[in-house]
């Protein structure tokens, strides 16, 4: 369905050409006519579907610009989701001079003070935060005509239900409700009852999910095994964006420090790193200066990166539903994508859970050898080769003199070997990576199933040992509710500050295919 058959104003339609859409995405062309009728609805989608636009085109077509008031509220579980449904919101927005102010932790609250006094027509933020606004009497909920609960499966597992019932509470009871999510739990429903009039549930079918559209397979390996297996995926598959989830800080930091070692453009992000770093690491992931984001699940949650080809699970979540929001990053809009999973053997359960949970079996993957890395990388080496020779023009004449000294001592043969050599990694060189081995997850009896239902206050245990963020560390999902969200750079001095280093190995444009085996090959 295109966006000019339902039924939106000019002035929207006019952001949305300039975006460079035509086509309705399934949740988008389900959800806005509902919506835009005034029903209360739950939209049940995947990361990456388009539900910022399902819910804020109705929400800005309804908001009457010449009241200075704020009249829609978003309701988020991560500062990064808040900025960027406040900028995508304010994009859309911006031909209807609407306003929109984010509020969230680890940020200015005196800034954000001063921007809700501006009123801004719709506020967009975490739960933590816009209570404390709330508390201050600097958001006031009175004219709220629309409120939107995003990712809502999601702030109840970051122990969020208590702060969004207050929040709720100071919202007028006559108005919208719109609420999304991935997964419908009972707790869910729940809020669908107590909270919404009879809402339309909007459920976006298994073969629209970006999940059918990944080529999704696990290698099982044991802790120490991984860093080795998962470079060497990268000389073979040759990802021309990545993103590597850890299950911990300490882990996330680690990773990011030893394939910097090996020559990767690699960076992380986690709870502990100031709002700025992450932004700026975020910015340079986007822009391609880098070509690996390693991060925990809490970090990445909401962010809207485009063109990540793979996404490796260097620890296998222990939250099923988990599992689908990371490899939700890639396959987007349409596009196809790779997920990777390292599974250690006693964690296999968990495996076969993920699998039930996706309705999809993944792939055993046989570990290339170092023979096997060394000619991927190889062949990336002489693509980078040809493609410079391409874009030589007249570049190379200055060198042409010091060309003939070298010739005159050494054969072509030698020159190009000795090239190759210095723009293809040899494995069996590579910088020695020890990476901190973490607890496997806890044994689950009958099948793996006993931690995921229910339970999800006391299965986080064993992902924050070792100073980690994990699934079951509540304090840590909710940094967002301190003012002074402190700056803890100053412990990760050395690999906070790095800058990316260029590495002429590992060309953004590559587009040689796959090379998968499989144990089946």
């Amino acid at each position: 369905m295109k966006f000019t058959e339902l039924q939106l104003p000019d002035t929207l339609l006019k952001a949305i050409e300039r975006a460079g859409f035509e086509e309705a995405t399934p949740i988008q062309a389900q959800t806005i006519p509902l919506a835009l009728d005034g029903r209360d609805v739950i939209g049940q989608a995947q990361t990456g579907t388009g539900k910022t636009a399902a819910f804020g085109l109705p929400m800005l077509t309804k908001i009457d610009a010449s009241r200075q008031e704020l009249q829609g509220l978003v309701i988020a579980p991560t500062r990064e989701l808040a900025i960027q449904t406040q900028e995508e919101l304010f994009r859309l927005g911006r031909d209807k001079k609407i306003k929109v102010q984010a509020v969230y932790g680890g940020a200015d609250i005196g800034r954000q003070i001063r921007g809700l006094k501006d009123r801004p027509h719709i506020v967009v933020g975490t739960p933590g935060r816009m209570l404390d606004h709330i508390k201050r009497h600097t958001l006031k909920l009175e004219t709220v005509e629309t409120l939107v609960l995003d990712e809502a499966d999601e702030m109840l597992n970051m122990g969020f239900l208590e702060d969004i019932e207050s929040i709720i509470s100071k919202v007028p009871a006559t108005r919208q409700t719109l609420l999304f999510s991935a997964t419908m739990p009972d707790a869910i429903k729940k809020i669908g009852v107590k909270f919404m009039k009879d809402p339309e549930h909007v459920k976006i079918k298994a073969k629209e999910m970006t999940a059918d559209l990944i080529d999704q397979y696990y290698v099982r390996a044991k802790d120490y095994e991984k860093f080795d297996i998962m470079t060497r995926l990268f000389d073979v598959q040759t990802p021309e964006l990545a993103i590597v989830f850890g299950r911990t800080k300490r882990r996330v930091d680690e990773l990011a420090r030893g394939l910097e070692a090996r020559g990767y453009r690699a960076e992380g992000i986690h709870g502990d790193l100031s709002q700025q770093k992450r932004m700026s690491v975020l910015r340079s992931f986007k822009n391609g200066d880098l070509d690996i984001l390693v991060a925990t699940d809490v970090a990445a949650r909401g962010l809207d990166i485009s063109g990540v080809t793979h996404v490796y699970n260097y620890d296998i979540p222990q939250d099923p539903e988990s599992y689908v929001h990371r490899i939700g990053r890639t396959g987007r809009a349409g596009k196809g994508g790779m997920s990777v999973t390292f599974v250690t053997p006693n964690e296999m359960s968990y495996l076969h859970v993920i699998e039930n949970l996706t309705k999809k079996r993944m792939t055993a993957l046989r570990p290339p050898t170092e023979k096997e890395a060394f000619k991927g990388q190889l062949g990336a080496a002489i693509e980078e080769i040809e493609k410079q020779m391409e874009e030589k023009h007249n570049d190379l004449e200055k060198y042409a003199d010091s060309a003939k000294d070298l010739l005159a001592t050494y054969s072509p043969e030698e020159l190009t070997e000795l090239l190759l050599k210095v723009m293809a990694k040899d494995p069996s060189d590579a910088v020695p990576v020890k990476i901190t081995p973490e607890r496997p997850l806890p044994a689950n009896k009958k099948g793996g199933g006993g931690n995921y239902r229910g339970k999800r206050n006391n299965s986080g245990g064993n992902r924050n040992r070792g100073g980690g963020s994990g699934g079951g560390n509540k304090e840590n999902y909710r940094k967002d509710r301190k003012d002074g969200f402190k700056d803890r750079d100053r412990k990760n001095k050395n690999y906070s500050n790095r800058k990316p280093k260029s590495n002429n190995n590992r060309p953004n444009d590559k587009k040689r295919g796959f090379v998968i085996r499989t144990n089946n090959d």
